[in-house]
């Protein structure tokens, strides 16, 4: 049914695919139809505010909707509240809207970069799975595909984008309840903070200057006036009050700081009398800190006034700039501790409690340094030096038990067990058939019988049931991955292929492509059924001469190079290129897409009525990709005969892909591991190298014994 909505939401797509060259463009979406959307979703606003940072916890900004001067809900960008890569490795941006209830009004996708939906599968199709969300709750718990149980809600996946699916689900229900944390809506609030490490106050020791500065509790930031040159180097500054040649080493400043709040460290520096004073001072939850300074330049700063703010120097932890009023300043009449140098000035700045200030966390103290420009100018340079406290003055916090978030891809992989245990089934049995060949060979019926059974699985179960076909795009997706922000977690999202790459990977190494194009590949397989179908119904067969045959091999390593350059400029490109390979249309579409895909694909299983896996020997990219790394495999099973080729060439005759050369090698490059030349090697009646070792051997046994007369 077409709704107001989805005329909306295609106009939208029209407009920024024009803008953004086939994908949804703008990395924060489009203002205006950002408001659009956001006007749909609550058609009683009167004000949408202009996007905001969430006060309190988080990055999350928002548009807070008003009906009024009443606050009726909030919109945002889920790329605002959370990262998580889609099939592409990036995120699919989602505006969503939500009441102040915690109740979804709408989720509109407004920026993706997914390769497998510019093709055959329309940007719509990610509209329509949206429409699940409206009325959902951000508490609910959102499954994709059928099943879930517990309460779960299930929504429809799309096919042939199931992993897009399943992220933008993640996508929009984490971003949801994260925000909805952030308001204190729906039930939800956000932790509290972290807990601090707490002082040992019952710990003291008795320590001089050197030993406080040896063991890390007095730490110490030098900085001479050739470094502060250095700094201004290039800026209007950079000849003011500059250093000769003969001052550039000479000292601008020393900073010495350490925390007083502990006893080994404060008593030392300001004395039993001075601490205890010190420690009354303080409010519950604050913290002192010494700052001692010797030098050309004064760290309080000399314009500093009762009232004011120290503006040369600050604290940061973390995310938090702490700042020094004249309330939080002390002076230090003396320092205590034996063989501490002079100092030029001496204060106490005390941290308050609402900073949060965690001792036990690294911290830096930073030191601003301003040259005047004019009269109102001025430049600055910042320096800074950084502080930890040793473990033996400090009790760390017992970590909370929380409740940890299941992984994404482990409730994907528990969704799929029967799928993955068929599959799983199917690879052993497949190992075993190649570790056993050598005796199933000698049963060619058994074998025949095996290898089709495998085939009707490899097609139905695999390609159309599971959409497991393997494609050249999976090869260009991991390739950009490794180079970019890897991640298992994006690969994970899809038993099947992960399952699928990662045997292919193993029986590469081991035995080359052959396994693969010859036993798992849907499309292949299909191709060979029918083939097989045509063959028993005596349709005559077409093959080409071996000089025309063998130059068409190099045909798909010409196109997996074409593809492979335009995947380095644009991935979703390489995907449109990519509809060389018929899979998308066979498996993943079902033959449900425009009749040019359609046509393509019928034609190529057309000519497999009258020869052999055409596609598979003379186009399919993915099959010159697997071809590559199968120059590393370590064993080869297939055995030959001396004989082979010359002047047998049965075997070669026999072999309905033709990898076997006039010489009786066999190509591996180009095998599909059938097992049918094993089959004749083994045959006693059919192969001649067998026949000519039985007559040998049935000479040797009638041949009458030689007698000697004596």
């Amino acid at each position: 049914m077409v709704t107001p909505k989805k005329i909306t939401q295609l106009f939208i797509f029209l407009t920024l695919t024009l803008i953004g060259n086939g994908t949804i463009a703008g990395q924060n979406g489009n203002l205006r139809h950002n408001l659009t959307l956001i006007q749909a979703a609550f058609p009683e606003a009167t004000q949408i505010s202009e996007k905001q940072k969430i006060t309190g916890k988080g990055n999350a900004q928002l548009f807070t909707v008003y009906k009024n001067k009443q606050i009726i809900g909030y919109a945002f960008e889920s790329n605002d509240v959370v990262n998580i890569p889609a099939y592409s490795g990036k995120p699919v941006n989602t505006l969503i809207s939500i009441d102040t209830q915690g109740q979804i009004l709408a989720a509109d996708v407004i920026e993706h970069h997914e390769p497998i939906l510019l093709v055959g599968i329309p940007e719509e199709r990610l509209f329509e799975f949206t429409e699940h969300y409206p009325g959902l709750n951000v508490n609910d718990q959102v499954h994709v595909g059928q099943g879930g149980g517990d309460g779960s809600v299930s929504v429809d996946a799309i096919t042939g984008a199931t992993v897009t699916v399943i992220v933008l689900n993640d996508t929009i229900m984490s971003s949801a309840r994260k925000v909805a944390a952030s308001l204190g809506i729906a039930g939800l609030s956000t932790h509290s903070e972290p807990q601090r490490s707490t002082v040992k106050d019952d710990f003291f020791k008795s320590l001089d200057w050197q030993q406080l500065s040896t063991d890390g509790s007095i730490q110490h930031l030098r900085i001479s006036r050739g470094e502060v040159d250095e700094a201004f180097v290039d800026t209007k500054a950079a000849h003011i009050d500059r250093a000769t040649a003969e001052q550039k080493d000479d000292l601008f400043i020393t900073l010495y700081y350490a925390p007083l709040n502990i006893p080994t460290v404060g008593k030392n520096l300001l004395g039993e009398r001075e601490y205890q004073w010190l420690m009354k001072e303080l409010e519950p939850g604050d913290q002192a800190i010494a700052i001692l300074g010797k030098g050309h330049y004064s760290f309080k700063g000399n314009a500093y006034v009762r009232g004011g703010i120290f503006d040369r120097i600050q604290v940061q932890q973390r995310d938090k700039n702490i700042s020094f009023r004249d309330s939080d300043y002390h002076r230090i009449t003396s320092i205590e501790a034996k063989g501490s140098p002079d100092f030029d000035e001496m204060v106490i700045f005390i941290i308050r409690d609402r900073y949060q200030f965690d001792l036990g966390s690294p911290w830096k103290i930073e030191l601003l340094v301003r040259r005047q420009i004019g009269a109102l100018d001025s430049l600055f340079t910042r320096f800074n030096g950084s502080y930890l406290t040793p473990e033996i003055y400090i009790n760390r916090p017992v970590p909370l038990v929380e409740e940890v978030a299941e992984p994404l891809w482990v409730s994907v992989w528990r969704g799929k067990t029967f799928q993955i245990t068929i599959l799983v089934s199917s690879l052993v049995l497949l190992t075993a058939t190649v570790f056993l060949q050598d005796w199933l060979v000698r049963y060619p019926k058994l074998l025949r019988y095996l290898r089709r059974s495998f085939l009707i699985y490899t097609t139905f179960f695999i390609g159309w049931y599971t959409l497991g076909q393997l494609s050249i795009v999976n090869v260009f997706t991991f390739t950009h991955a490794l180079l970019g922000d890897f991640r298992w977690e994006m690969f994970l999202l899809d038993p099947m292929l992960f399952i699928l790459w990662s045997f292919v990977a193993i029986s590469l190494l081991l035995w080359g492509r052959g396994i693969f194009c010859g036993w798992l590949c849907p499309f292949g397989a299909l191709q060979e059924l029918i083939n097989e179908a045509s063959r028993a119904l005596k349709i005559k067969q077409f093959e080409l001469p071996f000089s025309i045959h063998e130059r068409l091999w190099a045909v798909k390593y010409l196109v997996l190079l074409a593809l492979f350059a335009i995947s380095l400029g644009s991935l979703a490109e390489a995907e449109r290129y990519a509809e060389i390979e018929p899979f998308k249309t066979t498996f993943l579409l079902k033959f449900q897409r425009e009749w040019g895909f359609i046509l393509y694909a019928g034609v190529l299983l057309l000519v497999s009525v009258f020869t052999r896996k055409v596609y598979c020997r003379y186009i399919c990219p993915l099959g010159a990709a697997l071809a590559i790394p199968s120059k590393l495999s370590l064993f080869n099973w297939l055995k030959r005969y001396q004989d082979c080729g010359q002047p047998c060439r049965i075997c070669d005759r026999e072999c309905e892909i033709k990898a076997i050369q006039p010489d009786g090698k066999i190509n591996t490059n180009e095998c599909h591991y059938c097992l049918d030349c094993q089959v004749t090697y083994h045959n006693q009646k059919r192969c001649p190298a067998l026949l000519k070792k039985g007559k040998q051997a049935a000479t040797r046994q009638v041949m009458p014994a030689t007698t000697i007369d004596r």
